[in-house]
């Protein structure tokens, strides 16, 4: 059996939504000293959707794949389904990872959920 699925060398080979978005709405960045993974993501949020999401992310392959599904998870989600956003739920959409990879998902759902927490911080409204 192959080490990593098709989706995870493909979201890997064919990052989507990488870059930044300069007016974010919200911005989250979220590291792990042990590996030296560094994920950031930017939010645009209009009307309570995510309208679009971008990251940069240093580390791995699995990281740069991880980032890349979890961006496609919640693109157009409003943002109270983003918040439910599981680190299981990033490595199954990736048809799993390598139990000592599975960091690389709990960054992105920490990611999001960092640049969730910075929009609500910026705009004083509540989470949803």
């Amino acid at each position: 059996m192959a080490l990593y699925s098709e989706k995870v060398m493909d979201h890997f080979r064919n990052p989507r939504n990488v870059g930044v978005i300069e007016d974010a709405d919200g911005v989250g960045e979220v590291g792990n000293a042990k590996c030296g993974d560094i994920m950031k993501m930017y939010l645009k949020i209009d009307d309570n959707i995510i309208s679009d999401v971008k990251f940069e992310t240093f580390g791995c392959g699995s990281a740069i794949a991880s980032s890349s599904m979890a961006t496609e998870l919640i693109k157009g989600k409003p943002v109270s389904e983003a918040m439910q956003l599981t680190n299981k739920a990033v490595a199954e959409a990736l048809d799993g990872l390598p139990d000592y990879k599975m960091h690389c998902s709990v960054l992105a759902e920490e990611a999001i959920k960092s640049a969730l927490d910075d929009y609500y911080s910026k705009h004083g409204s509540d989470k949803q």
